[in-house]
């Protein structure tokens, strides 16, 4: 397999699990011979063809990270991929490797909950140096989607923010009322993370002005966040890459995104009750339509990103449909022709 393409066999229930996700959740269908399933992935950034003999592909920029988070937990049950930052025998995620540039003065940038239907959308970004990046080691930095537990995702983002303290990272929480706003206006996931990408980076200038350097995650034509920090007027250089939490500066952050989606997760449970699980799989729908049933359909406004298609389920499945929200709930996601040429 190369970079980027990613193929596997399905059995029957497993096929069914997929195609119950690609019906729902931020895919949109497409036309493939052969195939009895088949979707864009804009959250993901990549497409995903699952053919009538059982043959999976899934193939573009972020296909990995659809394996790793949809593909091995929804519907597979199991890691099918090797190790890039993944837990190893002894159950210790590896630590990100200390080379140049991770010693270098420079900061880091991810993101959580892009690919949740429920719940904020957060980027996060952390500071790291040559006295800090093996101090963030030892606290436990490393890719946050390959520490599996949320309890010990929490612990080790605590030690993080000890060993950082507060002028030294930044997290931008955009709640489901301001993501749906921002949807409605820019219609791009992308663009999104370029605007709350800048914020996070323009924050953690304010409390380390002479950071050089940021690294980011590529999504995107890559060059969003950049455009945005030059037209905000800040010239730090900025390298987006793939698999960019294998530095220790992103690690760190991917594991504070993570820390504040969870408490954004438990702020939604605190405010309205219920259930609030991660992901699009069905038994998210199915906590989405009580919901539904306890707050009224405008409760997804206060809840949900709403340009996904598992909004059309839920409400159909409670007697109601987008007509009766506000203009910033009634938006979907761009179409597949939109996709290609670098929306999301």
């Amino acid at each position: 397999m190369s970079a980027g393409v990613f193929s596997f066999p399905l059995d029957a229930a497993q096929r069914a699990r997929l195609r119950t996700i690609l019906a729902q959740g931020n895919y949109l269908p497409r036309a493939v011979p052969y195939a009895e399933a088949a979707a864009e992935a804009p959250s993901w950034k990549c497409s995903v063809v699952l053919y009538s003999s059982g043959k999976l592909v899934v193939q573009g920029r972020g296909a990995r990270d659809f394996v790793e988070n949809v593909l091995e937990t929804e519907v597979l049950g199991r890691v099918v991929l090797p190790p890039a930052g993944a837990e190893g025998a002894a159950g210790a995620a590896a630590a990100p490797v200390l080379g140049e540039e991770a010693l270098s003065p420079h900061a880091g940038v991810d993101e959580s909950g892009k690919g949740d239907f429920l719940g904020p959308l957060v980027v996060a970004a952390a500071y790291a140096d040559a006295d800090l990046a093996p101090r963030l080691v030892e606290a436990g930095a490393r890719d946050s989607k390959a520490v599996t537990s949320d309890r010990r995702a929490l612990e080790i983002a605590a030690r993080i923010r000890a060993v950082l303290g507060p002028a030294r990272h930044r997290v931008v929480r955009i709640g489901p009322a301001a993501y749906n706003r921002l949807y409605a206006k820019l219609r791009s996931v992308n663009r999104i993370l370029d605007w709350a990408h800048a914020r996070a980076i323009e924050g953690l200038l304010a409390g380390v002005p002479d950071c050089p350097m940021a690294i980011s995650d590529q999504f995107g034509d890559g060059e969003g966040v950049g455009r945005v920090l030059r037209r905000d007027g800040f010239a730090i250089e900025l390298r987006s890459r793939p698999r960019a939490e294998a530095d220790v500066a992103v690690a760190a952050a991917s594991l504070l995104a993570r820390e504040a989606f969870l408490g954004g997760m438990a702020d939604l449970r605190a405010r309205f009750g219920g259930d609030f699980p991660k992901g699009a799989a069905p038994h998210v729908r199915t906590a989405a339509e009580a919901l539904v049933r306890a707050h009224g359909p405008a409760v997804m406004l206060e809840t949900a990103k709403c340009h996904f298609r598992t909004l059309d389920q839920v409400l159909a499945a409670t007697g109601h449909s987008r007509a009766e929200l506000p203009p910033e709930g009634q938006v979907l996601s761009v179409p597949p022709s939109a996709f290609r040429r670098g929306g999301s």
